[in-house]
């Protein structure tokens, strides 16, 4: 935990100091304390650094923060370790909004708005598929909800323009490349007071790790919680579908690194995931602007083959422990 303190400072350092035109580590400091105290922009290198550079690293840093926390709750919720935005169509219903969005020529705060209602219309309907509330209805209509949205999305693009198809189809594999300081701060506000939000209630979530029963006999109200849960999930993944794509894997992958290495009863694991996540997501899109040199892979490219290995990896090891 101590050590992601000074990788959290060091990270986004490196991030914004490496680009096409490196830029010395010292400059950046400089840059952004000159920024930061309302001092004037000294040549093109401090353009780059705080108009270019700086958002976009602290847009990945949301969005690592942002799905990691939203993966971690909906383990805890649904009991099953490998649950994340995706399963439960969370994404697929933000994407599907923000698609209609692009196509028709929504903007501005119109996109998020669109990304939000698509992703509380899976909610809404994967809760009505499981009226029960029973764990494992919840997962299957989740994973019915994500195939469905999934294909009306590829539907839109299917009928929209080829201007139009190019565009979402870029911004569906996911990337920080558009992030600008005028739209920061919408994900930036909602990822922030989410993650205040469900740190208030990491223990009432741990008591849900161990059972429904278990947690009404230490006075958690189940049903409101996860229904709670849920929804603050989806606002979670709508804000960052929406400005950053689809990036997949990483609600999967950051939780269960940190049980790994604090452990599952830590009251430290909200705040160790969104660090994690945030620190994760920095490095995977500095190799994603690195890997190809002058062309940019889509983060969300990386973040699959990362997250398929991870997943492979989790079942060759399960099967070992059944074995």
């Amino acid at each position: 935990m101590l050590l992601l303190l000074p990788l959290l400072l060091i990270s986004p350092l490196v991030a914004v100091a490496t680009g096409s035109a490196d830029i010395a580590p010292y400059d950046v400091a400089q840059a952004v304390g000159r920024a930061l105290t309302g001092e004037a922009a000294q040549g093109l290198s401090d353009r780059i650094i705080i108009e270019l550079r700086l958002p976009r690293v602290l847009l990945a840093m949301l969005c690592g923060a942002g799905l990691a926390v939203s993966g971690s709750v909906l383990q805890s919720v649904t009991r099953n370790p490998l649950a994340d935005p995706y399963l439960f169509g969370i994404s697929a219903g933000s994407t599907l909004g923000a698609v209609l969005a692009l196509t028709l020529g929504v903007a501005g705060l119109g996109l998020p708005v669109c990304a939000f209602l698509g992703s509380l219309i899976a909610v809404a309907v994967v809760m009505v598929m499981a009226r029960d509330g029973q764990v494992e209805g919840l997962i299957l209509a989740g994973v019915a909800i994500s195939f469905l949205l999934s294909s009306l999305a590829n539907l839109a693009l299917y009928f929209g323009d080829s201007q139009a198809i190019q565009a979402v189809l870029f911004w569906s594999l996911g990337s920080f490349s558009r992030a600008t300081w005028a739209t920061l701060w919408i994900p930036g506000l909602v990822v922030l007071v989410s993650l205040v939000i469900i740190h208030q209630f990491q223990r009432p979530l741990q008591a849900l790790m161990a059972g429904d029963e278990s947690a009404h006999t230490q006075g958690v109200a189940v049903a409101p919680l996860r229904l709670g849960m849920l929804l603050l999930t989806a606002l979670i993944t709508a804000s960052l579908v929406a400005y950053c794509g689809g990036i997949g894997f990483v609600g999967l992958m950051v939780p269960h690194i940190v049980r790994m290495l604090i452990g599952a009863a830590s009251g430290a694991t909200i705040v160790a995931t969104a660090a994690f996540g945030a620190v994760m997501m920095v490095w995977v899109d500095l190799l994603a602007r690195q890997l190809l040199g002058n062309q940019e892979l889509p983060v969300g490219v990386v973040t699959a083959i990362l997250g398929s290995c991870f997943f492979i990896a989790l079942l060759i090891n399960r099967r070992r422990r059944l074995a």
